[in-house]
């Protein structure tokens, strides 16, 4: 995908849309939401696209809050019906299952750590709407999460362009490099819950096993 050619097309008000849409809407998995961030910031520092990087920055975090809170409402009210749903063209239950564990795993820090995550970040609001999080907490998260991605991202795209004016003919590299700096805090925090585990396994090798509580499928257990 040439996201130049994309974010000069769309302009602004279609890269909000997109970023509204892979925030929360089962439509929105398949968008390009890091490399968009961050080629939107590079652009503007290059003057490619015309507007101030403050109204970028608040669009982008409107948007990415707002979706969320979209698909919150969505998990809360019909969302349950995900876990039955066939596949389709556009829908696998795989993206439902990896976003499950992802959020069984971390709980509420999943709205934060997903926004890093693709896929994930699509599916994480739904189910949390799903799981019936509650609310206020899921606000708070939706608010650290929206700022940390959609203004994070973008603005790191915007310095460097500032910093480097060619940096758009190595745009590719770039992308590249933005997204993988995007994943490192999830993927701190999957190592940090990897090494947990493995102490409390190691404090407990010597008790009798217990069956496992963790039910089949992909249902989502409530959150206090």
């Amino acid at each position: 995908m040439n996201l130049e050619q994309l974010i000069t097309t769309v302009g602004l008000i279609g890269i909000f849309a997109i970023v509204f849409a892979e925030s929360g809407l089962l439509i929105g998995f398949f968008l390009p939401g890091d490399s968009l961030l961050f080629t939107t910031g590079l652009l503007v520092a290059q003057g490619v696209l015309p507007v101030p990087i403050g109204l970028v920055l608040l669009g982008c975090f409107l948007a990415a809050v707002a979706g969320d809170q979209v698909g919150y409402l969505f998990g809360s009210r019909v969302g349950s019906r995900l876990l039955e749903r066939p596949d389709s063209r556009v829908f696998r239950q795989e993206h439902v299952e990896r976003a499950a564990r992802f959020y069984a795993r971390y709980g509420s820090r999943t709205i934060v750590l997903a926004r890093f995550i693709p896929v994930v970040r699509t599916f994480a609001p739904i189910l949390a709407g799903v799981a019936k999080m509650r609310y206020r907490t899921f606000v708070t998260y939706n608010i650290i999460g929206g700022l940390l991605w959609g203004v994070g991202v973008t603005t790191a795209g915007y310095q460097l362009g500032r910093r480097f004016p060619k940096l758009e003919h190595y745009l590719l590299p770039a992308i590249l490099a933005i997204v993988a700096a995007s994943v490192l805090p999830a993927a701190v925090e999957m190592l940090k819950a990897h090494r947990r585990r493995g102490r409390r396994a190691q404090g407990s090798q010597h008790d009798i096993p217990l069956p496992s509580a963790t039910p089949s499928g992909t249902r989502m257990p409530p959150q206090p």
